[in-house]
């Protein structure tokens, strides 16, 4: 559930932002920091409930937890850019291990900190990151199309069908760029776990998996191919 919206005083306002975390006592406490510190925030403690709310509300930035209880940080990021949008995402991690944070950027976050952390440090992080991109444009999105972390699934035109984690993870890149040739390294990375030894054999079994399942959504966009180079997303 989402805990009410706390403004700050408008005047110090810079940027609105949802901070997705599943402890109540840690979401209460960045949110009021970060209202403290002149930002707009709200919190919600999934990663559904944050997807409902970006589509009511576009968000300036996201403090973003990894471990949510109804899906993975990393694959509501790669959810949110699948639907154009670029807001900087600020993930909080308790492993500081270096796969995981080259996890976090490959699903297309871009900072993060590690538990435990001191709570003016989120904030001149956001900062950092919305002074380097503002309040980054929309991108476009995959048109129809949506992935939902919660349920690993894709869904298009009310129809829907489940994906395995890793099918997941290669839609998502695909999604998030459409229309973008995105090279075969770009998505192995995007999909393996860091050091991971992936055939190209094996990426086209699964391109071909996916491109099965996504004909069993009416109106969805397929998967082109270009020839030595990797995969597209396509109208």
């Amino acid at each position: 559930m989402g805990f009410p919206l706390l403004r700050a005083d408008t005047s110090r306002v810079s940027a609105f932002l949802y901070v997705v975390e599943d402890d109540d006592d840690l979401r209460r406490l960045l949110v009021r920091s970060l209202v403290e510190e002149g930002f707009e925030a709200e919190g919600v403690a999934t990663g559904s409930r944050a997807l409902l709310r970006q589509s009511e509300r576009a968000a300036d930035a996201f403090v973003l937890d990894i471990g949510l209880p109804d899906a993975d940080g990393r694959d509501l990021c790669q959810a949110l850019r699948a639907q154009g949008v670029r807001a900087p995402i600020l993930f909080l991690t308790a492993r500081d291990a270096v796969p995981d944070r080259i996890s976090g950027f490959r699903a297309g976050g871009d900072d993060y900190v590690t538990k435990p952390f001191a709570l003016a440090e989120v904030a001149e992080r956001l900062r950092a990151l919305l002074r380097r991109g503002g309040a980054a444009p929309e991108a476009s999105a995959a048109p129809g199309l949506r992935i939902d972390p919660s349920t690993h699934s894709a869904v298009c035109a009310g129809e829907s069908v489940a994906l395995t984690p890793t099918e997941f993870r290669l839609l998502g890149a695909l999604a998030g760029r459409p229309g973008e040739t995105l090279r075969r390294l770009e998505l192995i990375r995007a999909a393996w776990p860091d050091g991971a030894i992936v055939s190209d054999n094996t990426l086209d079994v699964y391109i071909a998996k996916l491109r099965r399942k996504l004909r069993q959504l009416p109106a969805a966009p397929a998967i082109a191919t270009a020839h030595g180079v990797g995969y597209a997303l396509r109208e």
